[in-house]
């Protein structure tokens, strides 16, 4: 079943990187007390999200901040190095953190999971931003297939 507002984020552990290595983070952590937009890309490196979605994010990152979000986060069914490389080559810095969703545990039991097999790139996560509250989904934009239009930063900003 998928999350749907008013929902918990589910209890998983996800990684991302810091100067001493990667660390873990759990979501009960990551959200506690804390207002996050959380978007997800169904992979690093690729064209739509790294033309577009992630730079709108990184962008925008002042004004989002400015509209009471204490986190940005970018994640995606990928290992922390590659999320940490990408992060890096995008410029994200500390505007967005990037996590890394490795063995896809947080789309599964979100129920937001994307089976591209059939296109060499196994289970990854469907497209989408949410805005988390203290852990409880307050908004959620899914994105319809392959598209790039109600989860773009842009369209969070005029939310918030």
């Amino acid at each position: 079943m998928t999350i749907k507002v008013g929902d918990k984020i589910p209890s998983v552990t996800l990684k991302h990187m810091e100067e001493s290595g990667a660390k873990e983070v759990s979501t009960d952590e990551l959200f506690k007390g804390k207002k996050v937009l959380l978007f997800a890309v169904p992979g690093a490196f690729t064209p739509a999200c790294s033309n577009q979605h992630l730079p709108g994010y990184i962008q925008n990152a002042e004004q989002i901040k400015a509209k009471g979000v204490d986190t940005i986060a970018c994640i995606s069914v990928n290992d922390v190095f590659v999320m940490d490389a990408w992060g890096k080559n995008q410029n994200a810095g500390d505007k967005v953190l990037m996590l890394a969703d490795g063995d896809g545990e947080f789309a599964k039991a979100a129920g937001l999971e994307l089976d591209l097999t059939g296109k060499g790139l196994g289970m990854r996560s469907q497209r989408y931003a949410m805005v988390i509250e203290d852990g409880t989904v307050k908004e959620l934009e899914l994105e319809d297939g392959g598209k790039l239009e109600i989860s773009t930063a842009e369209k969070l900003l005029a939310k918030l």
